[in-house]
């Protein structure tokens, strides 16, 4: 066995991927990536066949040991303990983690969350920043406790949200920053000498799991307010509207801000070169869009088969806050 202080990476979500390429590739110095835990394979697509997960892919490829069980338990702590595991790692695994998992390293498990905590515990922070129109989120090196997300942080890295980042653009760069935050922190992390704070419990806020109806769009809100959900909900639950009895989804879109929009939300304004719909303030601009059984298409061949005209009314949804203040 190797005298190289072991890691143990827990995770599930391609997310995950630049921090392991490094600990494989770059930290062979330094740790041992002992092995990786993660989800079972699932059941996916049309013909329902059995899949890996992009971590689970990723260890099989790298010939890492790779332990998946259905519900992480007392059995795989005292395996960590056995295999002398330094630190553990979690990035997006998607189970709880009780407390004989979060000690069974001598130094602990440690998270990488996708947020600026306080700001946005829980489910869904990289979409979340992005849909509530920040202009940067960032990932922290925290504690995991057993309360969701409150443990003391060590170390942030922060991001830049680009005006047209969409939600995947927006993980693979939050997934980058994991790299420079692991790289200046994994010495003192594999020494046991990290110094965390505490979160100020004032300034917190949960975000929930994105559903299925937040893509209806609401005409009322501001146009950018719109904007930055279609973005935030790509690919899923993507963003639609119903015209008549047909749903009809969004692909790209723009925003005039200081667009004329008089007529009520959800109007209709002109179809060319975008359709130009009517909101709370200013005027979403749609440049592609799909009906059912179609693919998506700029606006011009959309509207060579379907009709959309200037002073139609499209039905949205209500949104439903993404953010608040109680767990």
């Amino acid at each position: 066995m190797s005298e190289l202080p072991n890691i143990v990476f827990f995770g599930s979500d391609a997310i995950c991927l630049p921090v392991l390429n490094y600990l494989k590739h770059e930290a062979v110095g330094e740790c041992v990536l002992r092995a990786v835990v993660s989800q079972p394979d699932r059941r996916q697509g049309r013909g329902k066949k059995l899949q890996s997960n992009p971590v689970a892919a990723w260890a099989t490829e790298h010939g890492i040991e790779l332990l998946q069980p259905e519900k992480p338990t007392r059995e795989l702590a005292d395996w960590m303990v056995e295999q002398h595991t330094a630190v553990a790692l979690v990035m997006a695994y998607g189970h709880f983690l009780q407390q004989s998992l979060r000690e069974a390293a001598q130094y602990g498990m440690l998270n990488f969350h996708g947020s600026l905590l306080p700001q946005y515990r829980g489910a869904s922070p990289v979409e979340t920043a992005l849909a509530s129109g920040d202009a940067e989120t960032g990932v922290g090196l925290m504690q995991v406790v057993k309360e969701m997300d409150a443990g003391g942080v060590a170390d942030f890295e922060k991001v830049r949200i680009g005006e047209q980042d969409t939600g995947p653009e927006l993980r693979v760069k939050v997934g980058e920053a994991v790299v420079p935050l692991l790289r200046r922190n994994l010495a003192a992390m594999l020494a046991g000498e990290l110094q965390f704070k505490q979160q100020d419990i004032s300034l917190v806020t949960y975000c929930r799991k994105m559903r299925k109806e937040d893509g209806a769009v609401d005409f009322t809100l501001p146009a950018v307010a719109i904007y930055n959900r279609l973005r935030a909900f790509t690919p899923w639950p993507g963003g639609y509207f119903d015209h008549g009895e047909v749903r009809i989804k969004i692909g790209r879109a723009s925003v005039e801000i200081d667009g004329s929009a008089s007529a009520e939300p959800g109007t209709v304004l002109s179809t060319s070169p975008a359709v130009r719909v009517a909101t709370g303030a200013g005027v979403l601009c749609c440049h592609e869009l799909q009906r059912p059984g179609a693919r998506m298409l700029p606006v011009a061949d959309f509207l060579c088969g379907y009709t959309l005209t200037e002073g139609d009314r499209l039905i949205g949804g209500t949104a439903q806050p993404l953010v608040r203040k109680e767990p």
